[in-house]
C-alpha cells in the first residue's frame, strides 16, 4: 500500500489487534411458525417445505393478501376514545438474492387472491354476454320511446304524457350506458390513470404485485412522474380520496383510494436505491417508510428434495378464509359506524387496549430519545409503526374470526400480542435494510478504500471528504469512520500541528503491517 511523502507526530503505541471484519451483516432473523395466525399456519409451513424456502417469504405476502381483501371494508381506532382511524392496508417485499425463488414463492402466497380474481372475471364476462343481450333490447325501446316522444310533441300533446316518455327515455338511456365491472383484486402493471379507474370501481381497494419493486419505485422518481408519487403516497394512507384533472380523460374522482403493494427485491437494487434516496433526499416524504412489511431472509435452508402433493386440507382452508374475508360484512364483527364516518371500525377489547397503550407508549418514547437521532430514515421507518401493530392485530383478529372464531367486543388481546411480536420481527429486518445510514457504514465504505489503495498514508480527512466517495462526503463522517477503523486496528487519526490560519485537518496513519496476515 502507498505511503505518503508526509511527515507529521506518529503515535509510538503499539497497534492494537487488526479486525479486518469492518462492517458484519446483520444476521438474519428466521421467522418462527408461532408468529403466523393459526389458521394461515399450515398453508404456510406447507409451500416452505415443499420449495424449501425461509417462513417469512411466504407469511409476509400472504399477510399482505389479507390486508389487500380487507381493505376498506373495516378499519381500527387504536385509542380508547378517540377517531384516530386505521385502514389495514399494508405495503411489502421479500429482499433476496436472484435465484432464491421470490417470484414463484411469493405467486403461490398470493394464490388465493388469484383464484378470487379468477370467480370475478368468470363472472364478468358472464354478464357482460347477458348485458349485451339486454342492452340491444334496451336500445329497442330507447328507439321505440324516441318515436313515441317526437309524435307526442309534434301532435303538441298533453303535457304530462311528453314528462312521463321523457323521464322513461333518460332512464333507458342511461341503463344503455351501464356497463358490468369486473371486481379486481390484483394488478401487475397499470399507469396512475389506469389504476384510478380501477379503484373506483373497487373502492375496497386492491393489490398491485411487481416482480421488481425496486423499478416501481425509481419509475416515481422520472421526470413528469411527480404526479405519480403523490398518487400512491395517498393511496397507502387508505383513509381518503383522490380526484385526477387531465385534459383527455376529464375529471375522474376516487372517492375511496386504497391499495396494498408487495413485490421483490434483490439486495443489491435495494442498497443503490436507498443510497440515492437519502443522498439526494428523495426519501424525506416517507414513500420508502411505508414499505413496512419488508423481509430480508439469509441463506436458504439446506436443500432437501420434497416431492408431493400440496396439503389440501390446510390449502382449502385458507382459499376459504380470503372467500369470508372478501364476503365480510363490518356488521357480522361488531364494526361501529359514526354518522360522519364512512369506513366502518374496531376497537381493541379491553385488555387489548391496555397492551396497545403500553406498546404505544414505549415506541412514541424511543422516537422522541435520542437513540435514532443519527438515522432519521430508519426512524422515519419506525414512526410508521404506529399503523402497524393495530393493523395487524385488526387483520389477525378477523382471520381468527372468519374461520370460525366467536366475535369478541373488540381486537382480541391475542391478535394485538402477536401484532406486536410482528413488529418487533419486522424491526429487525427493517435494521437490514437501513444499514446503510449507520456510522459503521461509513466506515465499511472508508475500509473499501483503503483496500483498494485510494487512501494514502498521511492524507487528510479534507482531502479524504473532497472525493465526494459515498457515505464520506463530510468531514464529520470521514472523521467518525476513521475513528471506528482506529479501533478495529486499520489505522491512527492523528492530529496535524496548525500552520497558522485555520486548524490543520487531522491526517490518517494507516497502519503499516496492514497487508501481512494476522
Amino acid at each position: 500500500m502507498p505511503r505518503s511523502e508526509a511527515h507529521y507526530e506518529s503515535s509510538i503505541a503499539p497497534w492494537p489487534e487488526l479486525i479486518r471484519d469492518v462492517d458484519p451483516e446483520l444476521l438474519p432473523l428466521p421467522m418462527p411458525p408461532e408468529l403466523i395466525p393459526e389458521p394461515l399456519c399450515r398453508r404456510v409451513v406447507d409451500i416452505c417445505e415443499r420449495t424449501c424456502v425461509p417462513v417469512e417469504m411466504v407469511a409476509a405476502p400472504m399477510i399482505v393478501a389479507v390486508a389487500a381483501i380487507v381493505g376498506r371494508t373495516v378499519g381500527i381506532r387504536p385509542k380508547r376514545c378517540d377517531d384516530w382511524l386505521v385502514v389495514p392496508n399494508l405495503w411489502g417485499a421479500v429482499v433476496a438474492r436472484p435465484g432464491f425463488l421470490k417470484t414463484p414463492v411469493i405467486a403461490e402466497a398470493l394464490k388465493p387472491l388469484a383464484r378470487l380474481a379468477q370467480r370475478a372475471r368468470e363472472q364478468f364476462e358472464h354478464d357482460r354476454e347477458a348485458g349485451d343481450c339486454r342492452s340491444a333490447i334496451v336500445k329497442l325501446e330507447v328507439e321505440v320511446l324516441e318515436s313515441q316522444l317526437k309524435t307526442a310533441l309534434k301532435k303538441s300533446g298533453d303535457d304530462s304524457t311528453i314528462a312521463v316518455l321523457r323521464e322513461q327515455l333518460a332512464a333507458k338511456r342511461i341503463e344503455v350506458e351501464a356497463q358490468p365491472t369486473e371486481r379486481r383484486f390484483i394488478t401487475h402493471d397499470a399507469t396512475v390513470e389506469k389504476l384510478g379507474e380501477l379503484l373506483k370501481e373497487n373502492p375496497r381497494g386492491l393489490l398491485q404485485s411487481r416482480d421488481e419493486f425496486v423499478g416501481w419505485l425509481r419509475l416515481m422518481d422520472r421526470p413528469g412522474h411527480e404526479g405519480d408519487r403523490a398518487f400512491y403516497l395517498e393511496a397507502w394512507n387508505g383513509t381518503g380520496s383522490y380526484t385526477f384533472d387531465r385534459i383527455g380523460r376529464g375529471t375522474v374522482h376516487i372517492p375511496a383510494l386504497t391499495l396494498s403493494a408487495f413485490g421483490g427485491m434483490t439486495p443489491g437494487a435495494l442498497r443503490a436505491y436507498i443510497a440515492e434516496a437519502l443522498t439526494q433526499g428523495r426519501g424525506a416524504d416517507g414513500l420508502l417508510q411505508r414499505l413496512q412489511v419488508v423481509v430480508w431472509p439469509g441463506a436458504m435452508p439446506n436443500w432437501k428434495k420434497v416431492d408431493r402433493a400440496p396439503d389440501a386440507a390446510a390449502r382449502d382452508r385458507v382459499f376459504s378464509i380470503f372467500e369470508r374475508l372478501d364476503a365480510l360484512s363490518p356488521a357480522f364483527v361488531g364494526a361501529a359506524c359514526d354518522d360522519d364516518a364512512e369506513i366502518p371500525y374496531l376497537r381493541f377489547s379491553p385488555e387489548g387496549q391496555v397492551l396497545f397503550d403500553a406498546w404505544h407508549a414505549d415506541l412514541e418514547l424511543r422516537l422522541r430519545g435520542d437513540d435514532l437521532g443519527d438515522r432519521p430514515a430508519f426512524e422515519s421507518h419506525l414512526a410508521k409503526y404506529r399503523s402497524l401493530m393495530p393493523s395487524l392485530a385488526l387483520l389477525f383478529h378477523l382471520v381468527e374470526v372468519v374461520d370460525g372464531g366467536k366475535p369478541e367486543a373488540g381486537v382480541s388481546l391475542g391478535a394485538a400480542r402477536l401484532a406486536a411480536t410482528w413488529c418487533d420481527y419486522l424491526e429487525k429486518h427493517a435494521e437490514r435494510v437501513y444499514a446503510s445510514e449507520t456510522p459503521r457504514s461509513a466506515a465499511s465504505s472508508l475500509a473499501r478504500h483503503i483496500e483498494r489503495g485510494d487512501v494514502h498514508d498521511g492524507d487528510d480527512v479534507r482531502t479524504l471528504y473532497r472525493h465526494g466517495w459515498s457515505r464520506l462526503d463530510t468531514a464529520e463522517r470521514v472523521t467518525e469512520a476513521a475513528h471506528i477503523l482506529g479501533t478495529l486496528g486499520w489505522l491512527r487519526l492523528v492530529e496535524a500541528p496548525s500552520a497558522g490560519g485555520r486548524p490543520a485537518s487531522p491526517r490518517i496513519e494507516l497502519r503499516p503491517d496492514f497487508g501481512v496476515e494476522q
